[in-house]
C-alpha cells in the first residue's frame, strides 16, 4: 500500500511539475472546482496504451506525455488537465485510483482527518512545485486513500 500510495503521489507531482516546466508554456493553475468537490483523479492501468485508447474513444480525453517518465501521462479534457493514467504497481483492483478532493486549508484538512480516525502516510502533505498549491493523501479508517488538494501552498512553522 505504502508502495502505491509513493507511486501515485510520485505521478502527481510528476503531473504538476510537467504543466509548470520550463520547457513549456506554463499552464493556467488547475480549477477552482470548489471546495469538497473533485479537483483530481488517478486512474492506473496495465497497459497504458490500451487504456488511452479506451478513455481517448470513450471520453475524448487526450493525453499529454509527462517530462521524465513513461509511466505516466496527464488527462486532459478538453483544454483542461483533470488526471493523471498512469502504470499500475501490480495487479490493478477496483480499488486502485485516487481522487483529491479541493480543500481550503491543508494543514486543518490533515488535521482532521486525522482526528476523524483517518491517517497521514509520511510524507504528506507538501507543496507542489512552484508553490502552486499543496497536496496530501488520508488513509481512511477503512484503508482506502483519498487525496486532498489545496491551491494554497502550506506556509512554514513560525517559530
Amino acid at each position: 500500500m505504502r508502495s502505491a500510495i509513493r507511486m501515485l503521489a510520485l505521478a502527481m507531482t510528476m503531473t504538476l511539475a510537467a504543466s509548470h516546466s520550463h520547457a513549456a508554456p506554463r499552464k493556467s493553475p488547475h480549477a477552482d472546482v470548489g471546495n469538497g468537490r473533485i479537483a483530481w483523479f488517478d486512474i492506473t492501468t496495465p497497459d497504458l496504451p490500451r487504456s488511452k485508447e479506451f478513455y481517448g474513444k470513450l471520453f475524448g480525453w487526450t493525453f499529454t506525455s509527462l517530462e521524465g517518465t513513461e509511466y505516466a501521462v496527464e488527462i486532459v479534457a478538453g483544454s483542461t488537465s483533470i488526471g493523471t493514467l498512469r502504470v499500475a504497481e501490480g495487479k490493478v483492483s477496483a480499488f486502485d485510483g485516487v481522487v483529491y478532493v479541493q480543500v481550503a486549508d491543508m494543514k486543518a484538512s490533515c488535521k482532521k482527518a486525522q482526528e476523524l480516525g483517518g491517517t497521514i502516510p509520511p510524507g504528506f502533505p507538501f507543496n507542489l512545485q512552484n508553490r502552486t498549491g499543496a497536496v496530501a493523501l488520508v488513509v481512511d479508517p477503512a484503508g482506502h486513500p483519498v487525496g486532498m488538494y489545496s491551491r494554497t501552498p502550506i506556509e512554514p512553522e513560525k517559530p
